[in-house]
């Protein structure tokens, strides 16, 4: 993934070590934000506070960006703030079974940690800017700070807080005894980011390589992009558990792992495809062949 770098001479060792300092200091802050609001607001429904204390960190990263002029700054957020969540829920709950919370917290980290370091080996520090971000403010006609606040902060956010409403079923609803389908749901979530990081591994050799050639070896020779799909399973590997613990929540708390199966599917993916098709001849031709996120192989009927 690519994005814009600033010309001059630098260190690319010393820059990006900086850079990650200054992300971790920034998220620090973020953090201690979002808990002295969530502490401040217990009054409220555990979703609301849940909500405005994540908002909370969500602006002070924000603020932070427009600083480091680089909205990259949010991009560990994703998968930073979810354990931070499923805590205040954990907070919240009463007789919830410790197996459960620790099943879930377990299953979460495993996820949390290994995409957070994912974007910490690829991203070069803050002279890089998602190539996204770009784009999303180049095609705006808006000023550039909102789409920064809105799209590239504020939506993502949003969309993690409903996927994390699971996590609220499980851990300050479910008083349900620890049960098989929990097992299922720490199986699926650990699967799914064990799936998420063979397929980067992956990717991430090809390009050593072959930078320009579309990617037809493992993972990536059964869909376009199997890390989507990993990404989209981990979140309803989170419902499961929010279903073992309270199953009469599993209707409302379906829009989390749908709504973010629609967004990996019907925005990320045609974004990294479109980019794709400008940059590597003939992915046009894997895109009729290979489907989309599910690694299930080529089409039954190719489409020419």
């Amino acid at each position: 993934m690519s994005g814009d770098t600033r010309s001059g001479t630098f260190d690319p060792v010393n820059t990006k070590a900086k850079s990650m300092l200054g992300v971790l200091l920034l998220y620090v802050i973020a953090v201690g934000a979002g808990i002295a609001t969530f502490a401040g607001l217990r009054d409220l429904h555990p979703l609301v506070s849940v909500l405005i204390a994540d908002l909370a960190a969500t602006v002070v990263v924000f603020l932070g960006s427009v600083v480091a002029r680089n909205s990259s700054m949010y991009d560990a957020y994703w998968s930073v703030i979810p354990p931070f969540i499923a805590w205040a829920f954990a907070v919240e709950g009463q007789h919830i079974p410790v197996g459960r919370t620790v099943l879930l917290m377990v299953a979460l980290n495993i996820w949390a940690v290994r995409l957070t370091a994912n974007w910490g080996r690829g991203w070069s520090g803050l002279r890089h800017e998602d190539w996204r971000y770009v784009m999303l403010r180049k095609d705006a006609k808006v000023p550039g700070w909102i789409i920064d606040l809105s799209a590239v902060h504020l939506y993502p956010t949003l969309q993690v807080w409903v996927a994390c409403f699971g996590m609220y079923a499980a851990l300050s609803l479910g008083t349900e005894t620890l049960n098989a389908l929990d097992w299922i749901a720490a199986i699926v979530v650990a699967l799914a980011a064990l799936l998420q990081f063979v397929a980067d591994e992956q990717m991430r050799k090809h390009r050593r390589t072959n930078p320009t050639v579309p990617c037809r070896s493992g993972l990536w020779g059964m869909s376009r992009h199997p890390n989507y799909f990993g990404e989209a399973t981990v979140w309803w590997g989170i419902w499961l558990f929010g279903v073992a613990g309270n199953p009469a929540s599993w209707w409302w708390t379906l829009i989390g792992p749908v709504s973010m199966s629609g967004l990996l599917r019907g925005a990320s993916t045609p974004m990294m495809d479109k980019r794709s098709i400008e940059r590597r001849p003939g992915y046009e031709v894997l895109m009729r062949e290979l489907p989309a996120m599910a690694p299930i192989g080529r089409r039954l009927f190719v489409r020419h």
